[in-house]
């Protein structure tokens, strides 16, 4: 069975000197999906959404309200792991 469905178990912004470092670890990921969350974070951020409304558009699934995506230059895959 095709699902879109991603558990997402840690996701968080860590500050490294001048740089706000954005974590994320989940099963999978779909294709643009950190670069929409990081968008729509980004716009908690500036408060153009609340972190509730954030969550809101998390729960309801629908990539259509999420905001926009940031560009790919500075994301990196870091580590890749299997559970045995």
């Amino acid at each position: 069975m095709k699902t879109n469905n991603c558990k997402i178990y840690q996701a968080e912004w860590e500050r490294n000197g001048d740089q706000l470092v954005f974590t994320i670890k989940a099963d999978r990921f779909l294709r643009n999906m950190v670069r929409a969350i990081v968008g729509t974070l980004i716009d908690v951020g500036k408060g153009k959404i609340s972190i509730e409304e954030f969550a809101e558009i998390i729960e309801r699934k629908d990539r259509g309200e999420a905001g926009t995506s940031v560009p790919p230059q500075g994301l990196f895959l870091v580590d890749i792991e299997y559970n045995a």
